[in-house]
């Protein structure tokens, strides 16, 4: 799973963009108790929620007509521009170039060679998230994609991916691990393909997050209430955890996930 010291190419961000960061906050903190910690001007507004004073998310504004609700994952580069260099190679491309965020980082956007946006995280004084694998924080990342072998070689070429296919009742999933390891204890995403899941088959080739809880269900009922959308119901997987699927009320998608008990 995650693991804290952020091993280049595993996640070691996650943000979300909004057409409204009250009404987004109003959400979140409902369901999972992020508190807004925002963003001055030398940030551009771009703000940061926060659980138990430790950073969970960041957030930024994006009006309404210049992007759609989303949430996007980074992933920890030792250096950014070489990272954007190997994303062209690889047959992606530059959604922005890298640039530095004042003293805290370096972060670029892609898209991989199916059109999927992800984003770089170079770490300055900012390592990354602050909290993670706990409830109210990312634990897992899914890339839907049409094509994934040929995702996996990008991202193997880009970041150096390690993949294992494993077997489970109506397909294959495949898991990914940070270059160098060899076990799935070291695992923190996967690769589905894009027709596989209907609920996110429409957005096209992305990736969502999904953030741990202590309880699936009554994550679904706080989501409703707070007026966001089930996308896919409650459902257990055996030696995974229980899981469902959401879009916020501006409609970014994520997922949520009871981790079953260990051993």
């Amino acid at each position: 799973m995650l693991d804290p010291s952020f091993e280049t190419g595993a996640p070691d961000w996650v943000d979300l963009g909004t057409p409204d960061i009250d009404a987004a906050t109003t959400f979140y903190s409902g369901l999972f108790g992020w508190e807004l910690v925002p963003g001055g001007p030398e940030t551009g507004g771009y703000g940061t929620y926060r659980l138990r004073d430790r950073t969970v998310a960041g957030v930024m504004t994006v009006p309404e007509g210049q992007g759609r609700p989303s949430w996007s994952v980074y992933f920890q580069s030792p250096d950014a521009d070489a990272t954007a260099r190997t994303v062209e190679l690889a047959g992606g491309r530059a959604a922005f170039p890298p640039m530095d965020v004042l003293d805290y980082g370096r972060m670029g956007g892609f898209t991989d060679n199916n059109g999927a946006y992800f984003g770089v995280w170079q770490p300055g004084t900012n390592p990354g998230l602050g909290m993670i694998m706990e409830p109210g924080s990312l634990i897992w990342s899914e890339l839907y994609t049409p094509d994934v072998p040929s995702a996996a070689a990008f991202f193997h070429t880009v970041f150096g991916w390690q993949t294992r296919q494993m077997d489970f009742p109506g397909g294959t999933y495949t898991v990914v691990r940070p270059a160098g390891t060899d076990n799935d204890e070291s695992a923190f995403g996967g690769l589905v393909p894009l027709d596989q899941v209907p609920s996110e088959t429409a957005a096209g080739p992305h990736w969502l997050p999904y953030f741990a809880v202590d309880d699936t269900d009554a994550a679904v009922s706080a989501a409703e209430r707070l007026g966001g959308r089930v996308t896919m119901a409650a459902t257990d997987l055996p030696e995974v955890g229980r899981i469902a699927t959401f879009a916020d009320p501006a409609g970014a998608a994520f997922a949520v996930i009871r981790p079953a008990p260990m051993g």
